[in-house]
C-alpha cells in the first residue's frame, strides 16, 4: 500500500471533520504515488507540473479514469473543504482550477472518446440583468471536476435561454447564480417559466448568491440552496440520488 505523500499529510490536516478526513485517506491510501503527486500539485496550484504529471501518467500506462478519480478529483476535495472552511480564498481556488484545468486538458478528450458518460449534465448561468460570475464559476469548475458535464450560459440569462439550453443539452439540473438583490426575482420568473412550459417536473433547480436565502429559494419552488462551491456539488449529487460522504443534512445549493 502507497505511503500518503508528505505534502498530503499536511494537506489532510486542513480537513476537520473525521468522516470528510477518512475518507479522503481511504483514498490516497489505495492511489499510486504518482496519482498523490497529481494531487498534490494542484492543491498547491502548480499547473505547470499536474501538466506533466499528467502526461507522464498517461505515458505510464494509468487510464483517464484513474487519473480523474485519484488524482484531480481527489485533490480537488481539499480545495473544496479549504474554500468552505475559509482557511483558503477565491484568488487560492481560482489558481487550483487553472491546475485541475491543465490535467483535464489530457484526459477529458480521452473520456469523451472512450463513450463514458458524465455522473450528470447540468446548465449553469447567472441570471436577467446580473453579470457577477465569480462564485457560478467555482461552482462550475468544482462540478466538473466531479465528473459532471456543465453548460456554462455565462451572465445575463434569460429564461427562454435557461430553458433551451436544458432541452438541448437533455440536462438533469439547472444552476441559477445572483449577486444582486434586484435581479433575484428572475430566479423565480425564470422556474415560473420553466413551469408555464411544462418542462419544470423534468429538471431540478438549485440556486444561490450572496443574497439569496434558503427561505427565498423555498418561496421560488427551487429544488435547493446553498452557499458554496462545495456545497453546490454535493447538493448536485444528492439531487440526482448519488450517495455522498458528506454526512450534513444542512441544505445546500449552487453559489455566487
Amino acid at each position: 500500500m502507497p505511503v500518503v505523500h508528505a505534502g498530503l499529510e499536511r494537506e489532510l490536516g486542513y480537513v476537520t471533520k473525521p468522516f470528510e478526513q477518512n475518507h479522503i485517506r481511504a483514498q490516497w491510501d489505495e492511489a499510486d504515488p504518482l496519482m498523490q503527486d497529481i494531487s498534490y500539485n494542484l492543491i498547491v496550484g502548480n499547473h505547470h507540473e499536474v501538466d506533466r504529471l499528467t502526461r507522464q501518467a498517461l505515458d505510464e500506462g494509468f487510464s483517464a479514469n484513474t487519473i480523474l478519480d485519484d488524482g484531480l478529483i481527489a485533490g480537488m476535495a481539499i480545495v473544496g473543504v479549504k474554500f468552505r472552511d475559509n482557511v483558503i480564498f477565491v484568488p487560492e481556488v481560482l489558481v487550483a482550477a487553472r491546475a485541475m484545468k491543465a490535467g483535464m486538458a489530457h484526459v477529458e478528450p480521452i473520456l469523451s472518446a472512450s463513450g463514458i458518460e458524465p455522473v450528470g449534465k447540468v446548465v449553469m448561468g447567472t441570471v436577467k440583468g446580473d453579470l457577477h460570475d465569480i462564485g457560478k464559476n467555482l461552482c462550475i469548475m468544482m462540478l466538473r471536476g466531479a465528473g459532471f458535464a456543465v453548460e456554462d450560459l455565462g451572465v445575463d440569462t434569460a429564461p427562454d435561454e435557461f430553458m433551451d439550453a436544458v432541452m438541448d443539452h437533455d440536462a438533469q439540473l439547472l444552476g441559477m447564480s445572483a449577486l444582486l438583490t434586484t435581479t433575484m426575482p428572475n430566479m423565480g420568473r425564470t422556474i415560473e417559466a420553466f413551469e408555464e412550459a411544462g418542462l419544470r417536473e423534468f429538471v431540478k433547480i438549485m440556486v444561490g448568491g450572496a443574497p439569496v436565502s434558503q427561505e427565498f429559494a423555498d418561496d421560488m419552488g427551487a429544488d435547493g440552496y446553498g452557499k458554496d462551491a462545495i456545497d453546490c456539488v454535493d447538493l448536485a449529487r444528492r439531487l440526482l440520488g448519488f450517495e455522498d460522504f458528506a454526512e450534513s443534512s444542512e441544505p445546500v445549493a449552487a453559489s455566487d
